[in-house]
């Protein structure tokens, strides 16, 4: 298994679960240690953030830089929660800003889902209002199965 990981295209990174979880877990066995009846824990709000840390994206090239990692999360999220969905395709800066990613007034994001079987993300620069805007990137969940 280690010398498939190894020539794989995409580097995969082990993480430990994070300090929360592992005091949900031993809470857990705890109190089935205790004889109380187990319950799974509800997903918390911030176990679908967006990013860590407010981000502020000042400038065209922090956008291409950033901003896709930040988007595919966002539609990770969008195919698990109608109402995080509902709410991006309504205002999809808006949305973004309420998860702490606050982006450029020239940046215009287009949620798209007609003529498509999957939800696209379309994101547009416009530097001057008068001026046609400029696509400079799309985002789209892609689902691969290899052997």
């Amino acid at each position: 298994m280690k010398e498939r990981m190894s020539r794989a295209l995409v580097p995969v990174v082990s993480r430990l679960p994070s300090l929360s979880r592992l005091r949900d877990v031993v809470l857990h066995y705890t109190a089935h240690d205790q004889g109380r009846p187990l319950t799974p824990r509800p997903p918390r709000a911030r176990d679908y953030d967006l990013v860590r840390h407010e981000t502020h994206l000042r400038n065209r090239a922090q956008v291409e830089r950033y901003l896709p990692d930040i988007l595919g999360r966002a539609l990770a999220r969008i195919w698990i929660d109608p109402s995080f969905r509902d709410r991006f395709a309504a205002d999809p800066v808006g949305t973004l800003a309420q998860y702490d990613v606050f982006l450029p007034d020239t940046i215009e994001i287009d949620f798209v889902t007609e003529g498509t079987t999957r939800p696209q993300v379309v994101v547009y620069e416009r530097p001057v209002r008068a001026m046609p805007r400029k696509r400079l990137l799309y985002l789209q969940l892609i689902l691969t199965a290899a052997r």
